[in-house]
């Protein structure tokens, strides 16, 4: 199941269920890829036709952020909880250790994939790190992205994580969907996280939905625009959804008691 965000559907579930569903297109050999969504995701989406067809495309769109799980609960999935890209990588990676099922990690660059690697195999000693590689910060040849696939495709890895940023991550994704046999999660600034690299938000600050203020206290050049105007946008136009779907709850209620009276 999903609910519509204004232009994007975001799918219900959690961890467990996430884990699951990855475990299942693994075992069905199914070349596919996960999205965790924000509030920048889902306004990219708004405005970009063909960002929206990638999102359309997902195996899953998790709610990674606070603002989308909230608008989820007042929608109707009430006890919708946050699936946040970085704690979803760590959940799939304890799966895979159990199951011994290796994964890869596509992006960033090398010092921080090694350390992010020396950390996960702390963490998880069993887990199968099949390969690493940090492609230029530049388009890529045809050539190029090719021999990566290709080298991916002979690391045996079932589970691709992609750390390029949005939306460069969820293209990149697009356009390997069929060409890679493998799952792929786009998992944004997590590799930065669990390098050690970027400190994350406080927990309590991630519940009271506070985490952009975390951010932007860290990079206000990179952000700011986007907090300001980009959220700004999310507020003016989910607000407006809201109403609407209120009014329709009316609606229908008054409606119905009109119908229990005659």
């Amino acid at each position: 199941m999903a609910q519509r965000i204004l232009r994007t559907d975001i799918s219900q579930t959690t961890y467990e269920q996430a884990c699951d569903r990855i475990q299942t297109l693994i075992q069905t050999r199914q070349s596919s890829y996960i999205v965790a969504a924000n509030v920048h995701v889902v306004m990219m989406a708004y405005w970009h036709r063909e960002y929206r067809h990638i999102l359309g495309k997902a195996a899953l769109v998790t709610p990674d952020g606070m603002p989308l799980v909230m608008g989820m609960r007042w929608l109707g999935a009430r006890h919708q909880p946050r699936v946040y890209g970085p704690d979803l990588m760590l959940a799939w990676c304890d799966r895979a250790a159990k199951a011994n099922l290796p994964i890869y990690l596509y992006g960033s660059t090398p010092e921080t994939l090694q350390r992010l690697s020396e950390k996960l195999h702390y963490t998880f000693p069993h887990l199968r790190i099949a390969g690493t590689h940090s492609p230029p910060f530049r388009a890529l040849t045809a050539e190029e992205e090719a021999a990566d696939i290709a080298r991916i495709q002979r690391s045996g890895a079932a589970v691709v994580f992609v750390g390029l940023g949005c939306p460069k991550q969820e293209e990149w994704m697009y356009r390997q969907l069929g060409k890679l046999d493998a799952v792929m999660i786009g998992v944004g600034a997590a590799f930065q996280f669990h390098s050690g690299e970027i400190t994350q938000a406080p927990r309590w600050m991630m519940r009271l939905s506070l985490e952009w203020c975390f951010r932007l206290a860290k990079e206000p050049r990179r952000l700011w625009s986007r907090y300001l105007l980009t959220n700004t946008a999310f507020v003016c136009l989910f607000s407006q959804q809201i109403i609407k779907h209120h009014l329709r709850t009316i609606a229908q209620r008054f409606r119905y008691s009109k119908s229990l009276a005659k």
